[in-house]
């Protein structure tokens, strides 16, 4: 199985194109597996960047929790990334379908969950983690387009949608809780008597 995840990696990271096409016959329990092996390596070396940082930054050094940080990082890392990840494929899926998509939702899940193979290996790193998130995301619209047999043009739009809407939703929120935020930090206080 190792030699199997190997050599998808392998596929997705210099010949997507192709990988995604020979991926089309992917059964649900390789797709999930392969999810799972990378969730792993993802929450492990997000652990790690963690444990370096409260080592390394007197602020975070006393703080509570101590060494059981990397660990709840750890776990947090799985099961959020596996709980979004699906969420997202689902309603990306929506858009997908609404845009002619008709191959159903398991290769949407399968677009997703292998476009994301650049930012669950590399993601983790420190400053440079967000060209791999992007690397993910150009990945993704390329499984939509080669397992839903969509247009690029159509592929595009699906993904787009399923992004921004989620962000400007996220936009909004942040939105007014800091205007919430300013407004009762901003409260008057009246003047002591001095007597």
């Amino acid at each position: 199985m190792i030699d199997i995840i190997v050599a998808k990696i392998k596929g997705l990271l210099l010949s997507p194109v192709e990988t995604f096409q020979q991926s089309r016959t992917d059964e649900p329990n390789t797709v999930f597996t392969y999810f799972a092996a990378l969730l792993l390596i993802h929450g492990f070396f997000l652990a790690i960047i963690s444990l370096v940082g409260i080592e390394s930054l007197p602020r975070f050094a006393g703080m509570p929790g101590g060494i059981a940080v990397p660990f709840i990082v750890f776990f947090m890392a799985l099961a959020a990334g596996f709980v979004l990840t699906l969420l997202f494929a689902a309603w990306l899926h929506l858009w997908v379908y609404l845009l002619g998509g008709r191959k159903g939702i398991m290769q949407t899940f399968k677009a997703i969950i292998y476009g994301h193979t650049p930012r669950l290996l590399l993601g983790w790193i420190p400053i440079i983690g967000f060209i791999f998130m992007l690397w993910s995301l150009v990945l993704g619209i390329l499984g939509i387009r080669e397992l839903q047999e969509m247009s690029t043009g159509k592929a595009i739009l699906a993904v787009a949608i399923a992004v921004i809407i989620p962000l400007i939703i996220l936009i909004i929120l942040a939105a007014y809780f800091m205007i919430a935020y300013t407004t009762m930090s901003a409260m008057p206080i009246p003047p002591h008597n001095a007597n």
